[in-house]
C-alpha cells in the first residue's frame, strides 16, 4: 500500500468512526414536545403554560445512549485524530472540531429542561444579539428593519403563486415530478412523503423529503421546498454520501446546520424563488427568539405569533419551536436562528470571494454538510484528491459568471448612503 493510499485510509477510518458515534444523537428527537401537551394548551383555550419540564423529558424521550459513555467515546475519537494525523492537520481540524461539537451537544441534550440547555444552544447556533463584527447590528437589528419594511408592502406582490390551492398528496406529486429532473443521475431518486410527525411544513432527511399532512400548500411554497429541501439539503447529502474518504461530510454538527441553512436561504433568493411572507417567517423567528432570551414566556410568544396573523394552531407550532428542549418560561431554543444568520454570513463571504479572485472555492458549499470555516480546507482536500468535488450544485453556482456580476455591484452598492439616496429621490418616490 502506497503512503498515499495509507493516508487515506487513516482519514476513512477516523471519519467512520465520527459517522458512527454520533447516529444515534437524533436532537429535534430528543426535544420534542408530544401531542398530549398541544391537545392539554387547547384545552386550556390557550391560557395557561404548557406543563413541560425536566423530568417531562427524561420520561417522555429519554436518551437512547448513555450520554456520558458518549462524551467519553467522542473525546477518543479525537485523541485518535491526533495521534494519527497530528495535531495542524487541515483535515484533522475539521473532524477534531466535529467531535466537541456533538460533545456540547450531548451536554445540550442532558441539560434538557434547565438553564445549560439554553447556554449551550447559544454557543451552538448563536443569540439574537450577536453582532457579526465590531459596531455591526445583529439579527434582531434585522429582524426590525424587516418587519418595518414589510409592513410597507403589505400584499402589494401577492398573486395567483401565493394562493393556497395543492393539497398534500398533490405536493408530494409535483416534488416527486420536478427533484427527479434535478437529481438525473442519483442511484435512486429522492423520495417526498406525507408525515404528520414534523413541526414545519416541510423538512428533508437522509433520502427523502417529509410533507407535513393535512395542508394546502402554495406554488410559491412548492418552489421553496424544491430549491430548500430538495436542491440544498437533499443534494448536499447526496454529495456528502458521495465522499469515499471524508464520510464525514454527509452528517453535519451545528456549525454545518448555520452554513446549510443560510445556504438554502440564498439559493431561494439567487433562484428568486423567496417571498415576504417567506422572509417574514423567518424575521419572525429572530423575534420570538429575541423574546425568550429577554424573559418572555411561552404564552408571550404565542400571543406575538397570534398578532401577527397566524392561527391558533401554526402559532402553537412556531411557538414550540422555541421552546422545544427548554421549559415553557426557559430559555429558547436558538437554532431557528440558523437560517438568516447563515444568510448573512454565506452572501459576504461570497462578495469577498469575488473582490478577492477566489469564485472557484464557492461551489464547494454544496460538497456536504460542511461549515463556511473549512471551505479553504475543503479546497485543499479537493485538489489532493481526498475529497470529489460536488455533483450536484445548483445552476446559479455552476456557471458563477452572473454571481460574480451580481456580487460586484454589490461591493459598490454597499457603500451608497440609504438615507441620502432617500431624501434625493423623495420627489421620484412620490
Amino acid at each position: 500500500m502506497s503512503g498515499d493510499d495509507e493516508y487515506q485510509k487513516v482519514i476513512y477510518e477516523l471519519s467512520e468512526s465520527i459517522v458512527a458515534a454520533q447516529r444515534p444523537i437524533r436532537i429535534l428527537d430528543a426535544i420534542k414536545w408530544d401531542l398530549d401537551v398541544q391537545e392539554q394548551f387547547f384545552k386550556n383555550k390557550c391560557k395557561k403554560l404548557p406543563h413541560v419540564t425536566a423530568r417531562y423529558y427524561q420520561e417522555k424521550n429519554p436518551l437512547s445512549f448513555d450520554p456520558l459513555e458518549k462524551i467519553a467515546e467522542f473525546h477518543e475519537i479525537e485523541r485518535n485524530i491526533r495521534r494519527k494525523l497530528g495535531q495542524y492537520s487541515g483535515v484533522g481540524s475539521i473532524m477534531q472540531r466535529m467531535c466537541r461539537e456533538y460533545t456540547r451537544v450531548v451536554q445540550m441534550l442532558m441539560g434538557r429542561g434547565t438553564a445549560r440547555f439554553t447556554e449551550i444552544s447559544q454557543e451552538l447556533y448563536g443569540s439574537s444579539e450577536d453582532a457579526f463584527h465590531i459596531g455591526a447590528p445583529t439579527l434582531n437589528d434585522l429582524a426590525m428593519l424587516v418587519t418595518n419594511t414589510l409592513s410597507n408592502i403589505k400584499d402589494r406582490v401577492a398573486t395567483k403563486a401565493d394562493e393556497k390551492i395543492f393539497t398534500s398528496e398533490e405536493t408530494v406529486a409535483i416534488l416527486m415530478e420536478r427533484l427527479a429532473g434535478y437529481f438525473t443521475d442519483a442511484a435512486r431518486g429522492p423520495r417526498v412523503e406525507l408525515s404528520d410527525g414534523i413541526v414545519a411544513d416541510a423538512a428533508a432527511g437522509a433520502d427523502r423529503i417529509k410533507i407535513h399532512a393535512g395542508y394546502l400548500f402554495s406554488e410559491r411554497e412548492i418552489r421553496v421546498f424544491e430549491i430548500h429541501e430538495g436542491w440544498v439539503h437533499l443534494g448536499t447529502t447526496l454529495n456528502g454520501m458521495a465522499q469515499p474518504v471524508c464520510t464525514f461530510l454527509s452528517k453535519g454538527p451545528p456549525s454545518s446546520t448555520i452554513t446549510q441553512e443560510g445556504l438554502a436561504i440564498i439559493t431561494e433568493v439567487f433562484t428568486f424563488s423567496s417571498y415576504p411572507k417567506r422572509v417574514k417567517r423567518l424575521t419572525n423567528r429572530i423575534t420570538a427568539v429575541n423574546m425568550a432570551e429577554e424573559g418572555a414566556n411561552f404564552l408571550d410568544v404565542f400571543n406575538f405569533y397570534r398578532e401577527q396573523g397566524l392561527e391558533e394552531i401554526d402559532s402553537y407550532h412556531s411557538t414550540t419551536r422555541v421552546f422545544r428542549g427548554s421549559t415553557p418560561s426557559g430559555g429558547p431554543f436558538t437554532k431557528d436562528l440558523s437560517y438568516s444568520k447563515g444568510f448573512i454570513l454565506i452572501y459576504n463571504y461570497i462578495r469577498l470571494a469575488v473582490q478577492r479572485g477566489l469564485v472557484s472555492n464557492i461551489p464547494l458549499l454544496f460538497v456536504g454538510k460542511t461549515t463556511l470555516e473549512d471551505i479553504h480546507i475543503i479546497g485543499d482536500l479537493v485538489d489532493e484528491g481526498i475529497v470529489v468535488p460536488p455533483r450536484y450544485v445548483p445552476p446559479q453556482f455552476q456557471d458563477l459568471a452572473a454571481l460574480s456580476a451580481w456580487m460586484c455591484y454589490s461591493l459598490f452598492l454597499n457603500k451608497l448612503d440609504l438615507q441620502r439616496l432617500a431624501t434625493d429621490f423623495k420627489a421620484i418616490l412620490l
